[in-house]
């Protein structure tokens, strides 16, 4: 777990207003949700023979009330719940959106912390695969608002409840056919999980996986229907995809469409986006029966690759740093910096006494534009003397609403 420490917070602001302003355009809403969930919410949504629920989960027993708590390791059972509880889907439809921590018990590694990021988007409510496709292209379009290349979406359909359970007899069928050439996890997996054994990245099994029989052979009529008009929308959108009939996810709950944004700029940490369709979920955790889908982007992975890819924000400057000395400028100094601030100047005042010429570094190496400069004569006379630091020009004298006026000037020619 990673402390973001001041020079590092500029890029994560920089993304996080990006995100917040391009989910406004597409009328998605904020909420927000607490870290701490009951442990039975993870068990039942994500799965209880996922790696997530089985090895990472921070769970405790709160001993007020014996109950078992989980601080959240993903987003969309916490949201779900929250819609559920606040009868959200009453009012219709519902698209929305959280930002914030989350929390697995992982190996560290670039890209992967035991707290991370996530931006969160689901959409509930909506059946069709109009909304699979708005979340892919709204998708290319953060990248393309953010100055990302070289990211490749990968999509593939599980089909419906009745199309799993077939394809899993097959599946295991298979596995146990080849039980012998399974690793350890592949073999507990091999009844409980087996789709998650298509998903290992384990290079022992890559003729086993290779050979396994295809899901999409047992898709019934309509989500075979659904599969394909997703591709025909992101085709019209002009979304470059190609189909991946591996992907799995690692998460229960999803069925039908599943899909995920990539990059080989990470390493092994590759995946920076990653969502799907979970239409049973939300009856699943006790509501009345409801389509929905969603995606969550891992906000540590797009900064590493925003910062591979030389896109380095930098961060606001003051535009005045004030420097006073004497008992009756200092308390001047005071208005003059609320007086800047209320024109909507970014002003630091300094604190902690010191010469001029002490002031005067400090102000040079805050990095602001401008000095503003009070001692006891302009107090005095009410004025201030403005010193531009970076731009060139003269010192000059004059009242403080002036000094504003030319700074601003300065930052809007």
């Amino acid at each position: 777990m990673n402390d973001v420490l001041p020079e590092q917070a500029v890029l994560w602001e920089f993304f996080e207003d990006a995100a917040r302003g391009w989910l406004a355009q597409y009328g998605y809403r904020n909420i927000r949700m607490p870290v701490l969930e009951k442990t039975e919410l993870f068990v039942r949504s994500i799965g209880e023979v996922t790696d997530i629920v089985e090895k990472e989960m921070y769970s405790f027993v709160d001993h007020l009330n014996g109950e078992s708590l989980t601080l959240r390791p993903e987003g969309t059972a916490s949201c779900v719940r929250a819609v559920i509880e606040h009868n959200l889907l009453y009012g219709g439809a519902q698209r929305l959106f959280y930002l914030g921590p989350m929390f697995r018990h992982e190996r560290p590694q670039k890209g992967r912390y035991r707290q991370f990021h996530q931006v969160g988007v689901e959409a509930l409510g909506f059946p069709g695969p109009d909304v699979d496709a708005e979340h892919m292209v709204m998708v290319a379009d953060l990248w393309q608002r953010l100055g990302l290349a070289h990211l490749q979406l990968e999509i593939n359909t599980l089909g419906n409840a009745a199309s799993r359970a077939r394809y899993r007899a097959r599946l295991i069928a298979h596995l146990e056919k080849h039980a012998s050439a399974l690793d350890d996890d592949a073999r507990r997996r091999m009844h409980s999980n087996p789709l998650r054994v298509l998903d290992s990245k384990n290079p022992a099994l890559t003729e086993v996986i290779a050979a396994a029989p295809k899901l999409a052979e047992d898709l019934d009529e309509d989500s075979r229907e659904h599969f394909e008009a997703l591709q025909a929308l992101l085709q019209n959108a002009g979304i470059n995809f190609s189909i991946n009939e591996r992907l799995v996810r690692g998460l229960d709950y999803y069925n039908d469409v599943v899909y995920e944004w990539t990059t080989t700029r990470l390493g092994a940490q590759g995946t920076v986006c990653a969502g799907g369709r979970y239409d049973g979920l939300v009856e699943q955790i006790g509501g009345k029966p409801a389509p929905a889908c969603g995606f969550a982007m891992g906000i540590e992975r797009l900064l590493a690759l925003l910062t591979e890819s030389s896109i380095a924000p930098t961060a606001r400057c003051a535009d005045a740093y004030l420097v006073h000395s004497g008992e009756a400028a200092s308390r001047f100094a005071w208005g003059v910096a609320e007086r800047l601030r209320k024109r909507g100047l970014a002003v630091i005042l300094h604190c902690g006494g010191g010469s001029f010429k002490s002031q005067m570094k400090r102000a040079d190496s805050s990095g602001a534009r401008f000095a503003v400069i009070v001692g006891d004569e302009e107090a005095l006379r009410q004025v201030v003397s403005l010193k531009p630091l970076r731009l060139g020009g003269e010192q000059v004298q004059l009242a403080a609403d002036q000094a504003a006026t030319m700074m601003l000037n300065y930052s809007n020619p």
